[in-house]
């Protein structure tokens, strides 16, 4: 199916499975241990260690392997000499590694050693003796801003746009805000470690490995192995977390399956938590500057947004976080500029909600910023720059109910009593603040294929290479072929994670349940068809329900029609839709804060999303996705900064000790999600749009905002830590 116009009425509309807040179908095995991850898997296995280069940039003049070849249980040593060419190209395209001497970026690896424990691989990579030749290098994003470059397109966007006469219109505006807002460097920490076990049988090559995208991961390993497609195979069932961090092979999987194919026997390998910061990917930093120009009424006649973000020479791919700005609100003269610097720091890359993650915390600060110099309370500002059309495409929205969200979270959130004068309530020691901000992120659908089966035993078979990264996937994938079938859910058997199903988008971009369920859907339609035609009823018309498929007074059990089994495909494409409509989730977030009017410590006491996305497929799973998306807002806001040495290249606190992230400590109990009723009939066949990154875009922005009601402190460099807003704090008398 391509998703080419409105779908109607269908089978999902009855909604007696699909939405309902059901537990994890593989939340037992999880619970119990019986889910197994990549690293877990045992196949007689030898372990490999990866040796780090020490500088960030320069080129390896000797490198002496004789003491960690003659260590004990050390079965092979790989460096530059020794391993096999490889194909190239950019990050998501390839991974060559160990193909010369020179050294690109901080941690790279320089060799792989490989024993017959995983101790004994750690202690010979320490014996292997590298020397470099070390050069000057750029490293720091805003000490090179000169050398920035018009990157190439993201995903189909172009680097820039521009609507109407931006400057002209800015510089006449009765009302002027230009700020800049800085966000820092930023790493996914998930927790499971990147990790491959690599298997060959002949040429063929098999991997268990931490991947979200196992299509995309699979034509990567062929092209850098420079072997078939068809040649490789990859499975991955269970992922521990990703965020982004796993959308594209890593150094894990080239080097072990390298390594295995020259030891002909399985190697397995997991990075170290400190290896994971330099040898996989990380968020770029971003220099965002926003400007908005108003009528006195606080209509938007000019809106600009400019973003700088660096990456490894090689690469094209930046963060591109003005895409938001291009739709979000109403304004007829617009300009947006992405500006890419080449650095020799190890590769940027996607992490949860690219773009709009960091976009907004600019974006809906500086509206706040706006909306004080208008005098105008924030929600009304945002509904007064209510656009009717996609303001740069000039297209309709498939769906579009940010104002009852902003509405209806004021209503709950009991924004009426917030005081717009800051510094102004206090709590004891604490001063109190409200903020808000508007949220939304991208729509998109991908091309995704789906197999089903219905065996003699009434079991229905779902079968994809779709991943779950603990998002729930198996359970609403479940919960969509019973819905169709008209089947309990303990009889759907739901079977992802691996290249030998079909083909499907992975999990990514907030496009994962919309593409592997459409796909579903599609083939839930043929199979309906299929029994409907056996049992000789109209399948338009035919009714699945309890195991049985009826017309009229006349019922069939499913068990009857089925002969050996029974099984159809189905796949999904985006078609016009994407490029007719302008697709996005909305929602609105606030934020009650609380600033030691002392120390200026900043603890968060209660946050509300509400949001607007489509069908929820599972109502448990989707509240769980925005809570945690919005506790990754937070993080963002005040607490994660991967901080780079300016001097070496290399980020200082690469672990989970010094790089921060929120703790139960730092969430409040009171914090919650809730969706608006919706149905989108032009976003997919299951009336749905993506969540799974929408909880995190606008959250970091409404705790800033509450932090400026509470105490004054504007604070425009991330994260807002205690020591930026001390200079601020109102004196005590």
């Amino acid at each position: 199916m391509d998703m080419n116009a409105p779908v109607g009425a269908n089978a999902l509309d009855a909604e007696r499975i699909v939405g309902k807040p059901l537990d994890r179908i593989d939340g037992r095995l999880k619970v119990t241990g019986g889910a197994r991850y990549a690293y877990e898997m045992q196949q007689d296995a030898l372990y490999g260690f990866v040796v780090e280069a020490s500088i960030a940039k320069g080129k390896i003049t000797s490198i002496d392997t004789l003491a960690a070849e003659r260590s004990p249980g050390v079965k092979l040593v790989l460096t530059h000499r020794n391993a096999p060419k490889q194909g190239t190209g950019n990050h998501r395209e390839a991974h060559p590694v160990l193909t010369g001497p020179v050294v690109s970026s901080y941690g790279e690896p320089v060799a792989f050693v490989v024993a017959e424990t995983f101790e004994q691989a750690r202690a010979a990579a320490y014996l292997v003796d590298v020397k470099y030749d070390p050069k000057g290098g750029h490293f720091a994003l805003p000490q090179h801003l000169g050398l920035a470059r018009v990157p190439h397109q993201a995903d189909g966007a172009p680097a820039d746009s521009e609507v109407g006469n931006f400057s002209g219109a800015y510089a006449s505006a009765p009302v002027q805000i230009d700020v800049s807002y800085g966000t820092p460097l930023q790493s996914h920490a998930m927790m499971e470690p990147h990790a491959t076990l690599a298997m060959w049988d002949g040429d063929k090559l098999t991997l268990h490995t931490a991947n979200q995208m196992l299509n995309q991961g699979q034509r990567v390993i062929a092209r850098t192995l420079n072997i078939p497609i068809g040649n490789v195979r990859l499975v991955s069932p269970f992922i521990g977390g990703g965020f982004g961090g796993k959308l594209w092979v890593n150094a894990d999987a080239i080097l072990a399956a390298i390594a295995a194919r020259y030891l002909k026997r399985p190697v397995k390998v997991a990075l170290t938590r400190q290896q994971i910061f330099h040898v996989t990917t990380h968020r770029s930093d971003t220099i965002q500057r926003v400007r908005l120009g108003t009528d006195r009424d606080g209509r938007i006649v000019a809106i600009g947004h400019d973003v700088f973000s660096g990456n490894l020479r090689s690469e094209q791919v930046y963060e591109a976080a003005a895409l938001q700005t291009r739709s979000l609100y109403a304004g007829s003269n617009r300009l947006t500029r992405h500006r890419l610097v080449p650095l020799d720091i190890p590769v940027a890359s996607s992490m949860r909600a690219p773009g709009e993650a960091v976009g907004l915390l600019a974006l809906e600060c500086a509206m706040d910023e706006l909306a004080e110099k208008l005098k105008l309370d924030p929600i009304e500002l945002r509904i007064r720059n209510e656009p009717a059309e996609d303001p740069e495409r000039h297209v309709p929205y498939s769906s579009r109910h940010l104002v009852a969200c902003m509405q209806e979270g004021a209503r709950r959130f009991g924004w009426n009593r917030r005081n717009p004068v800051p510094g102004q309530v206090r709590d004891g020691q604490w001063l109190v603040g409200i903020g808000m901000s508007a949220g939304t992120r991208g729509n998109p659908l991908r091309f995704s294929k789906a197999n089903l089966r219905l065996d003699p035993d009434g079991v229905a078979t779902v079968r994809m290479a779709m991943t779950d990264i603990g998002t729930g996937t198996y359970t609403i994938l479940a919960q969509i072929a019973a819905e169709m079938l008209g089947l309990p859910l303990e009889r759907v058997q739901v079977d992802l994670g691996d290249t030998i199903f079909p083909e499907a988008a992975g999990s990514g971009g907030s496009f994962g349940a919309a593409s592997s369920g459409s796909a579903l859907f599609e083939a839930c339609q043929a199979l309906r068809q299929k029994l409907a035609t056996r049992a000789g009823m109209d399948p338009e018309t035919a009714r699945f329900a309890d195991g049985r498929v009826a017309t009229g007074e006349r019922s069939i059990n499913l068990t009857e029609l089925v002969g050996s089994g029974i099984e159809a495909e189905g796949e999904i494409s985006p078609g016009r839709n994407n490029q007719d409509l302008s697709q996005q989730s909305y929602g609105a977030h606030f934020a009650e804060i609380g600033v030691d009017q002392d120390t200026g410590e900043v603890r968060v006491r209660r946050m509300l999303g509400v949001f607007a996305a489509g069908r929820v497929l599972n109502a448990k799973t989707a509240r769980s996705q925005a809570i945690g998306g919005m506790v990754f807002g937070a993080g963002a806001a005040l607490h994660e900064d991967l901080v780079l040495d300016p001097r070496f290249g290399y980020f200082v606190n690469h672990d989970l000790a010094e790089y921060h992230v929120p703790v139960h400590a730092d969430i409040p109990p009171n914090i919650d999600a809730i969706f608006l009723p919706e149905l989108d009939e032009r976003s997919n066949p299951l009336k749905s749009k993506g969540i799974g990154e929408l909880g995190i875009c606008g959250a970091g922005a409404a705790i800033a905002n509450a932090i400026y009601n509470a105490c004054g402190a504007r604070i425009r460099s991330y994260p807002i830590t205690l020591d930026k807003i001390l200079t601020d704090l109102p004196k005590q008398s």
